[in-house]
């Protein structure tokens, strides 16, 4: 019997969830979550920097499509 088989089936004491995938937030709604990932606006304190790598929408010019070796498809 697999670990997750036994995770799943049996519990475990070390696992409040017994295998199962907790709540998952949506992001999706978030203007914040959005906003503040891309631009930091608005400003939050003791939050991590908005991210460097959006290309707001922009294709990279080492785009792996244009580079990818003979005989790859997607």
């Amino acid at each position: 019997m697999a670990l997750l088989d036994k995770l799943t089936t049996q519990g475990s004491v070390l696992s409040n969830l017994n295998g199962a995938a907790g709540p998952q937030p949506n992001f999706a709604g978030s203007k914040l979550h959005y906003e503040y990932s891309i631009n930091g606006n608005p400003f939050v304190l003791f939050k991590p920097a908005p991210s460097i790598l959006d290309l707001n929408g922009l294709v990279p010019k080492n785009n792996y499509r244009d580079t990818a070796p003979e005989g790859r498809t997607f």
